[in-house]
């Protein structure tokens, strides 16, 4: 049994005012590429198949391309419904959805609902899976007056392993009589969209258990032979255990993502078990880079930047400008640097916080203790500028600081 992982294609994604379409086209492409190359008998994508609840028409459209191809290759599908997508939207025309090879499990269930086979190309069971999405508090745990903190998470952590060794018994059921008819014992896999602990996040993510459950341990899951997760955007082992992995997403999702080889799973499953991983990295379909600079050095990163462009593809490029931040053309200054290179600037931004974290004045000199003049020339001193300049911008201060009180000298 070959079954191809992946999570958290976010189809439908407003990206800084850019549209995904175009990536997400060519990764249906790619991914039918992989599943005639290394033979694959079903796709399993753990959660967050769409960016919102109420995906744009085109990404439906992908989605439904994705299922009427992966029909005409004879390969089955498996969706589970992640925290990004709606309960309704997944729910839509299963039926037709399940005469088309695909299965989808949108929300927590019965047990016996969650207990999935996925077939071989011949259509034979290949392997069991116990099929949970993404476990939103209300549909396993009723919430209780008067409980702390600590022991929400406690209980909530408690309910979803019930939630699996409640499935995953039903699944061992189904195990043994498949193996009374077939004679042979099929491998039993389960699926997750939630954090475990350990687990290395980015930015993009959007944390799910605020204020409930942070991360899920690795050893409340069921003693199954793999363990295919969403959620997290990075591709990686949990725990170091080889048989829990999240596939990661198949684009960056985020600009701290830009760097990350991006990858879908190759899970190859037996009769003793889990045989083999292997990473399928995903081509980068559209060039993206964050570049942290002062001006100066600006030019050298941006033509090491236009580097990353294709043919037909901009560069997009997230600029943090630091020690020329006080420039009020910063903007115009950047894009113009940038004009007649390969890149097209979907943010640029200026250093904050910085010299507020390397400032630590006497304990004792508290903030409200200050007066205004006091912060400003505080805060000025932790700039290396010219003496004229400094002179310049502490008159243009004291200049609006004057304008803001009232003929009697107070503050309005």
């Amino acid at each position: 049994m070959r079954i191809i992982h992946t999570s958290d294609w976010h189809l439908g994604q407003h990206f800084m005012g850019q549209s995904r379409q175009a990536e997400h086209s060519a990764l249906i492409d790619w991914l039918l590429e992989q599943v005639a190359a290394h033979a694959a008998d079903a796709v399993l994508i753990a959660g967050d198949i769409f960016d919102t609840g109420a995906p744009p028409s085109y990404a439906r459209a992908l989605y439904n391309r994705l299922v009427a191809r992966l029909h005409q290759a004879g390969v089955a599908l498996l969706v589970l419904g992640g925290n990004h997508d709606s309960v309704a939207v997944l729910e839509e025309s299963q039926g037709l959805l399940q005469a088309l090879g695909t299965q989808v499990i949108a929300a927590t269930g019965a047990a016996e609902q969650h207990v999935r086979i996925l077939p071989l190309r011949d259509g034979s069971p290949g392997c069991i899976v116990c099929a949970l999405p993404f476990i939103r508090p209300r549909d396993v745990l009723q919430s209780q007056a008067e409980q702390s903190a600590q022991d929400k998470q406690l209980a909530l952590q408690q309910a979803i392993q019930a939630t699996y060794q409640q499935v995953y018994a039903a699944a061992l059921q189904q195990q043994a009589a498949l193996q009374a008819s077939l004679g042979r014992q099929l491998p039993i896999i389960a699926t997750g969209h939630l954090t475990t602990v350990g687990a290395s996040s980015s930015e993009s993510v959007r944390e799910i258990y605020v204020g409930a459950l942070e991360a899920f341990p690795t050893q409340a899951f069921p003693p199954v032979d793999y363990i295919a997760l969403g959620h997290i955007h990075q591709p990686q082992t949990v725990g170091g255990l080889a048989h829990i992995r999240y596939s990661g997403s198949p684009i960056a999702l985020g600009f701290d993502e830009a760097r990350q080889t991006k990858q879908m799973l190759l899970v190859e499953l037996g009769a003793p078990g889990l045989q083999a991983v292997t990473a399928l990295p995903v081509p980068v379909f559209q060039p993206m880079a964050a570049l942290r600079s002062n001006l100066a050095d600006l030019p050298a990163a941006l033509q090491q930047a236009s580097a990353l462009a294709q043919a037909d593809k901009k560069v997009w490029l997230d600029i943090t400008i630091e020690e020329d931040d006080y420039l009020a053309d910063l903007p115009l200054r950047v894009q113009a640097l940038a004009d007649g290179l390969p890149l097209q600037l979907l943010r640029v931004k200026r250093l904050r916080g910085r010299a507020a974290a390397q400032w630590s004045g006497p304990a004792a000199e508290a903030l409200d203790a200050l007066t205004p003049a006091q912060v400003f020339e505080r805060r000025l001193a932790l700039e290396t500028m010219d003496a004229e300049l400094q002179q310049a911008l502490t008159a243009r201060y004291q200049s609006v600081l004057h304008s803001l009180t009232n003929p009697s000298g107070e503050p309005l």
